[in-house]
């Protein structure tokens, strides 16, 4: 199983971000998938989820009004679209699938992780 972050980057306070991940190596439509992040220092956090068919999302209070957690099945790829980005949202962010999703806001249940894309959020 691969899991491939991307479009990360430097974006000042207030503005706008979208992260892609394109999943290989497992049935993408079966899995549930989400979003993790790590601040420098810090321990990793659930950001957000989406079950299987794309019928539920959850995302973390930090988040939510903020940040649009979708799926294309057709391409394999969850998306993460963030905005009003702030300060604090600067971190390594990972993409992250699991069977059941609710497991996918504990850590250590995730099945399986990417290797991470950096934010950083000047203020």
């Amino acid at each position: 199983v691969q899991l491939v972050e991307s479009g990360g980057g430097l974006v000042q306070a207030g503005g706008s971000l979208r992260l892609s991940c394109a999943a290989s190596g497992l049935t993408f439509s079966t899995y549930a998938m989400g979003w993790f992040r790590q601040a420098p220092g810090k321990e990793r956090w659930f950001v957000a989820a989406i079950s299987w068919n794309g019928g539920s999302t959850y995302y973390s209070e930090s988040v939510e009004g903020r940040f649009t957690i979708s799926a294309d099945n057709a391409k394999n790829t969850v998306y993460l679209q963030m905005n009003s980005l702030k300060p604090e949202g600067t971190a390594v962010y990972y993409c992250a699938a699991d069977n059941y999703y609710s497991d996918l806001i504990i850590e250590k249940n995730v099945d399986y992780w990417g290797q991470g894309t950096q934010v950083t959020v000047s203020s």
